[in-house]
């Protein structure tokens, strides 16, 4: 079986001051007091005007992101593809509110799927609805409030927008994934996704919805989502994460006295998200699976599943992914024994990062282990590398 602690192949892409470094950020993050200071310090000092892009530039920004530009994120993509991983490209720009923004933003999505297009090393681009549609507007509609004439136009506007991304997408034959949002407007990128999969996954999946499987309605709405997909002709493009909004998601069901949407244990999470590994491998010629995870255990269990499924390593049906910066120990390795394998890799100016790279550093603190695990790994191989 493939195995996820060989640190010369996972950190063979970093120079011995890399991982010093990283070894001290995660060091930095396992105290959740010093990092939840750090987070409000940050968010703070970049309201007030305060000159700390340099030092995030050199420290958080580092670890976790590509680079301020499409250029920068590409020369990441092309140094990590000399051991068989490819990235996500991620334009970091989330939470916009007018409609220059919303084309700006537009413009730069559609220039990654350009920059993307003829380069195996870049099989996918992510992208945010909230880069280009309003965050009221997509609350209004998840909350099934009557549109006004200008709403009603503005979110055509929006369709537009998504139209246009997903074309460039097919143009340039690279891969679209649609990022989850926090619950109370996930319902209108939800319909947004699947209708663009109508569209374009007439043939082969162009478009994949991403579904948080910490969200305890997730599984029977794949399931839901799947049945519709073979009933109306086309491909399902499932990406599988566990989530990343979970502090936020409860207490704002807690704030306003309702069910919390987070499952109750991590138990049925990691039970949900195998759940739905199994079910997709299981219905292989109707999707395509992304799985995005850190849990090391589903990743096993979905090379199990393909193993007994007869679906190859490299199948064009089956990829992993791994947030840059995170978990090299399982990308690394699955890239190693010639699985598909890609690194999220955000980028962009540094301000325009930072919802991204805070939800990173609470990650780390809130996920148990995980900070350990990253340690346990850098560790092992600075000693391997005999290096103090």
């Amino acid at each position: 079986m493939l195995n996820f602690e060989n640190t010369e192949h996972a950190f063979a892409y970093r120079s011995n001051g890399e991982l010093k470094q990283a070894n001290f950020l995660f060091a930095s993050m396992r105290n959740a007091f010093v990092t939840n200071i750090g987070v409000k310090f940050t968010n703070w000092a970049f309201k007030v005007g305060l000159p700390i892009s340099g030092l995030i530039k050199k420290t958080l920004f580092k670890q976790f992101c590509g680079g301020e530009n499409l250029m920068e994120a590409g020369d990441t993509a092309e140094k990590i593809y000399k051991y068989g991983v490819g990235v996500i490209l991620d334009y970091g720009v989330e939470g916009k509110e007018t409609e220059a923004q919303f084309e700006e933003t537009t413009i730069g999505f559609i220039e990654a799927f350009q920059f993307a297009k003829g380069k195996n090393h870049i099989p996918f681009v992510s992208v945010k609805v909230t880069g280009f549609a309003r965050f009221g507007l997509l609350e209004k509609i998840d909350a099934k409030q009557s549109l006004s004439n200008d709403e009603k136009v503005e979110l055509e506007s929006v369709k537009q927008r998504l139209i246009r991304i997903c074309n460039a997408a097919k143009d340039s034959n690279t891969m679209l994934l649609i990022d989850a949002e926090e619950t109370w407007i996930q319902d209108p990128v939800d319909e947004l996704a699947l209708e663009m999969m109508q569209i374009f996954n007439k043939e082969k999946v162009i478009v994949f919805n991403t579904y948080q499987m910490y969200r305890h309605d997730r599984l029977a709405y794949m399931q839901e989502n799947l049945k519709s997909a073979k009933q109306h002709g086309f491909l399902l493009g499932a990406k599988l994460v566990r989530g990343a909004y979970m502090e936020k998601e409860r207490m704002r069901a807690q704030e306003l006295n309702y069910l919390s949407p987070i499952q109750t244990t991590k138990e049925n999470t990691d039970k949900d998200y195998n759940d739905a590994v199994r079910l997709f491998m299981q219905e292989i010629n109707h999707c395509a699976l992304f799985i995005g995870t850190h849990n090391e255990a589903s990743c096993l269990l979905a090379i199990e599943l393909m193993m007994k499924n007869n679906i190859l390593s490299n199948s064009s049906s089956v990829y992993f992914s791994q947030l840059y910066g995170m978990s090299d120990n399982i990308s690394f390795n699955l890239a190693f024994e010639k699985y598909n394998v890609s690194k999220y890799l955000p980028y962009g100016p540094v301000h325009d990062v930072i919802p991204y790279l805070m939800r990173r550093a609470q990650e780390n603190t809130s996920v148990k282990g995980q900070t350990g695990r990253e340690l346990g790994l850098i560790s092992k191989e600075l000693k391997r590398r005999k290096i103090k």
